[in-house]
């Protein structure tokens, strides 16, 4: 007769973790720890070097927002030296002035909520789009109001020629109105800026003015003082918003940085602790198997 050896059966309780089991998942999550830590720094390196370039950026647009303000600020006051203004059944022509870039904070959306705002109390009004970013929100529920839009202006610095062939494409379009509104993020400081809203009389309004009569001024000289208002506006609307996106961008990249650095510290302690305990589970399996030999 042959005996019969049993085979003694290993009882595996379900929900209980064996110890390779425990070590499986500690090494899955330290790679996984160390993957995400290895991602977020280097988001952190991209973002600091974003803000680092938009530092720059912002003091170049800074320049550039101070000389077209000068020109801007000249050229509209003939309107209070006059007193111009439209008449309440005027047609509007609304111009957002915004950019085709992001990464800046809410500026394209403060410059869509004070359209939307204006349009709501002048629903008659149309549409000039300058920038895709802007376009993008407005379109959703004022597409039919949308006569000309604009993309790719002032990649780099404004010019006036290029805000002048700007204005002129507009003029071109066949669009009327009666008083164009220019909306655009003025710069207030590096961390600050509004959204306002600059008018742009037309040749008819500003005849009617109850002062032009002091100026002594030709019609065909006020229809090119007309023109000149129109794209110096634009100008001026863009080289502040152009100074106001480079400041935003800049507060953006800077707060990005600041947040990637505390998840680096805690991921950093987390991978840590999680590397410690897993040495700790190590040495406890090594030194009990030492026992019981």
């Amino acid at each position: 007769m042959f005996a019969v050896r049993s085979i003694p059966r290993v009882t595996v309780v379900v929900g209980q973790a064996t110890p390779f089991a425990v070590q499986a998942r500690n090494m899955a999550t330290l790679k996984e720890i160390s993957m995400r830590l290895k991602s977020v720094s280097n988001i952190a390196k991209i973002t600091k070097s974003m803000k680092m370039i938009a530092s720059t950026k912002v003091t170049k647009a800074q320049r550039a927002m101070e000389a077209a303000r000068i020109y801007g600020t000249s050229a509209t006051a003939l309107y209070k030296h006059t007193e111009t203004e439209s008449a309440g059944d005027a047609h509007n022509l609304v111009v957002v002035l915004s950019s085709d870039r992001g990464l800046c904070g809410g500026i394209h959306g403060s410059l869509a909520k004070g359209t939307r705002k204006f349009i709501a109390t002048h629903p008659d009004s149309s549409l000039v789009i300058v920038g895709q970013k802007a376009r993008a929100q407005l379109q959703r529920d004022n597409r039919d109001k949308i006569a000309v839009t604009f993309d790719g202006v002032a990649k780099n610095l404004p010019s006036w020629n290029e805000a002048a062939l700007v204005a002129d494409e507009i003029i071109k379009s066949g669009t009327k109105f009666d008083t164009a509104q220019i909306v655009y993020n003025q710069f207030k400081s590096v961390i600050h800026f509004d959204t306002v809203v600059v008018p742009v009389h037309s040749y008819k309004a500003l005849s009617e003015s109850p002062k032009l009569a002091a100026y002594e001024v030709e019609d065909p000289v006020l229809k090119n003082f007309e023109e000149f208002t129109f794209a110096n506006t634009i100008y001026w609307g863009i080289a502040e918003s152009n100074a106001s996106e480079q400041a935003a961008k800049r507060t953006a990249m800077e707060n990005a940085t600041k947040n990637a650095g505390e998840m680096i510290e805690k991921l950093t302690l987390t991978y840590n602790r999680s590397r410690q305990a897993s040495i700790t589970n190590d040495l406890i399996d090594i030194i009990t198997g030492a026992m019981a030999v």
